[in-house]
């Protein structure tokens, strides 16, 4: 098994390898091996299970992973990385190297082949919230998903109405998993050490998710009603154009059907709040 437990013996591989480190892709390799057994439990692998691992790095979780699972497909954007995967884990026919970007690559995988089971992935701080956005709003509802991500981060998604933190993203995440923060991660567990802490975010899917109704609708509402934080929910739904000239009558009948007061803004309401509005919404729409 792969060990690179120290900022030295990563610092050795990267150089041995002729790689350079891109700042923009977030390369910060976790060294901490307590921390890595922990994450393996968190995602708990299963011997018929398919599960995507988001920039494996120099493969140390990959190489605790492969063994316990039926499929592997590891996600990295980095040429130096994807070669020295193929060469590393060679051998090993569970295993798929995906290359390039994984905003760009997923979709087709998961359209053409079987959805994971579970996702895990220390996420570049710089296109996490892209990508964690990007799988609620396609509900990707893997039985766990495991991200390492920045401490911010975490709290953005798991921020409570009226806490400045929250916003449309909150609300997506909440909508679409259970979350919780099983670990919490200082700057020296990584190399190159970042300037802020991390969590471990452990992601399952909300039940009723995949059968809630008019789901596009309810994204672009939720986009409509965040869109200016100091605007009240019924002007960013005027300003939104989510409303027509002949549904401002009806939109003010379900304000106060609801028991919602026009003025309060969209940060004031819960996540089930928000869709049951959305919901509503839609139906009174449907009748203009």
């Amino acid at each position: 098994m792969l060990n690179y437990n120290s900022p030295t013996e990563i610092r050795r591989a990267v150089e041995q390898l002729g790689l350079r480190l891109q700042k923009r892709w977030g390369q910060n390799f976790l060294v901490n091996q307590g921390a890595r057994r922990q994450i393996v439990s968190f995602i708990d692998p299963g011997p018929e299970e398919t599960i995507w691992e988001i920039g494996p790095g120099l493969g140390t979780l990959t190489a605790a992973l492969l063994p316990e699972v039926r499929s592997l497909l590891a996600f990295e954007i980095d040429r130096g990385l994807i070669r020295f995967l193929k060469e590393t884990f060679a051998d090993r026919k569970n295993l798929q190297v995906v290359e390039g970007d994984v905003l760009k690559t997923w979709r087709s995988h998961y359209s053409q082949t079987d959805p994971p089971d579970k996702i895990v992935g220390n996420l570049p701080y710089s296109s996490a919230s892209a990508l964690i956005g990007t799988l609620a709003e396609n509900r990707v509802c893997a039985k766990r998903l495991v991200f390492t991500v920045q401490r911010e981060l975490a709290q953005r998604m798991n921020a409570v109405p009226g806490n400045k933190n929250y916003s449309s993203f909150s609300v997506l995440c909440q909508v679409v998993y259970r979350i919780s923060q099983p670990m919490q991660l200082k700057p020296g567990s990584f190399y190159p050490r970042p300037e802020v802490h991390s969590s471990v975010v452990l992601l399952e899917p909300n039940p009723e998710v995949s059968r809630i109704p008019q789901w596009r609708f309810f994204l672009r509402c939720l986009r409509t009603l965040f869109r200016s934080r100091r605007k009240t929910m019924r002007n960013n739904l005027l300003a939104g154009a989510l409303i027509p000239p002949a549904g401002v009558e009806q939109l003010d009948r379900l304000f106060e059907e609801l028991g919602i007061e026009p003025g309060i803004r969209s940060e004031r309401l819960s996540p089930q709040e928000l869709l049951r509005f959305s919901r509503r919404l839609h139906s009174e729409l449907e009748d203009i």
